[in-house]
């Protein structure tokens, strides 16, 4: 119910809101200090990561926690913005430099990363809206065409 409860919040405009103001600056550090086991609403209601990438324009580590789906041994990441009219600043980073570092939990490793063509977004999407409910409300919120990323680790 809490899990069902928070998925559905996140996807209301003050949700999207308080996950943009509030979870997004706070949730990479809770989750690093905590082994992955905490976030701002609490424990995981879904499977996430911290993705730390190259800024760009600055060259400084970029720290965002993102829900994710397995695939295999790899990972896929959606770069949904929470449904936003742009792309999120760490899709152009991992255009620019796709070599990254994950923590999943305690653990962390290195990745390279992909961005899916359209065709094997499309065929992995159910998987990716079964693992991220989110997903659904998010694709439907935008035009334009959410970027997916599978991160290999190196």
């Amino acid at each position: 119910m809490y899990r069902r409860f928070i998925n559905w919040f996140s996807t209301t405009m003050v949700g999207r809101w308080i996950a943009i103001q509030l979870a997004a600056r706070l949730d990479p550090v809770l989750y690093k200090l905590t082994g992955g086991k905490l976030t701002t609403v609490g424990p995981q209601v879904i499977p996430q990561l911290v993705l730390t990438s190259i800024g760009r324009k600055s060259g400084r580590k970029r720290s965002v926690q993102l829900g994710f789906t397995e695939d295999g041994l790899d990972y896929l990441i959606v770069a949904s913005n929470f449904g936003g009219k742009n792309h999120p600043g760490w899709s152009y980073n991992l255009e620019a430099n796709p070599n990254a570092q994950i923590q999943i939990g305690a653990a962390t490793r290195d990745v390279i990363a992909t961005r899916l063509p359209d065709e094997e977004k499309e065929a992995l999407w159910p998987r990716i809206a079964a693992t991220i409910p989110q997903m659904k409300s998010y694709r439907v919120r935008t035009d334009r065409n959410i970027k997916v990323y599978r991160l290999r680790a190196t």
